[in-house]
């Protein structure tokens, strides 16, 4: 079977957020999607199959980081989409049916595409003890993400000290079911961008992700917001980089982005 890794969230290879792609006939068993998953060792793996038609989806969809499954991804999503929209297996826009619910990836006519993903409910909450050690920056305001997200979303006081964090990446895992989101207002707006955000995952054994689309469902309320917009840009400032522009529609945001396919081969095992 033919295995990708597409670079998502960026225009250019080696930037962005890679994951591996793999198109099925059907699932098979999960210790194997998980050994590919591993095998493959990038932030997430994605799997989809064909669904029959006059479903409510047209595939179904499932996500793996190297050592678990996720309910939500938004990098995978979109390397998924960019793989069935540029090999032609699918065209149009395209319903995947996981976990947390039916996402659409909409193709647009400047070769980006536009995910449809479920609004994160964010639920103020105290800043946990320790939790400014473990990061190594004290945070203004923390919040939880929900379910499908599971992070502890926290804002800190300017673009300068989110780029300077040395987290303690075993400490910050204490304190969310999957990891930190850290995020500060944009310093210069003018660089095309409204807010900053790194993003530390070591509960699905992610130290530090590249591109978090799922992080920017809880990013897209927070900053709109704050910011008087339900239209922004988010860059990730992790050491690939990439930009996800976010629109807010009430309990769904729409994220956008391209992506580029970097290396295809023969899964043989």
């Amino acid at each position: 079977m033919r295995i990708r890794i597409v670079d998502a969230f960026t225009d250019r290879p080696f930037a962005g957020n890679p994951a591996g792609v793999l198109l099925l006939d059907a699932f098979p068993d999960d210790d194997w999607l998980q050994k590919v998953a591993m095998e493959v060792n990038h932030a997430e793996t994605a799997f989809a199959h064909r669904l029959p038609e006059g479903g409510e989806a047209d595939w179904a969809l499932r996500w793996f980081t190297p050592v678990a499954e996720v309910a939500l991804c938004g990098h995978a999503t979109l390397a998924t989409a960019h793989v069935l929209h540029s090999t032609g297996t699918h065209e149009g826009p395209v319903r995947f049916a996981t976990r947390s619910g039916v996402l659409v990836a909409t193709p647009r006519e400047d070769g980006s595409l536009t995910l449809d993903f479920p609004t994160a409910p964010l639920t103020p909450v105290e800043v946990p003890d320790g939790v400014a050690r473990a990061l190594g920056a004290e945070p203004l305001l923390a919040f939880d993400t929900g379910p499908n997200v599971g992070d502890l979303l926290l804002e800190l006081a300017d673009e300068k000290t989110l780029h300077a964090l040395t987290p303690d990446h075993r400490a910050l895992g204490t304190y969310s079911e999957r990891g930190i989101i850290a995020t500060a207002r944009a310093e210069d707006s003018g660089l095309g961008y409204d807010f900053v955000s790194r993003c530390f995952f070591p509960n699905v054994g992610i130290d530090e992700d590249p591109v978090t689309g799922s992080a920017h469902t809880a990013l897209a309320p927070f900053w709109s917001q704050r910011l008087g917009r339900a239209a922004l840009t988010g860059l990730q400032a992790s050491p690939r980089t990439g930009r996800v522009r976010t629109e807010l529609r009430g309990d769904r945001t729409l994220l956008s982005g391209h992506a580029v396919t970097v290396i295809e081969g023969e899964l043989i095992a």
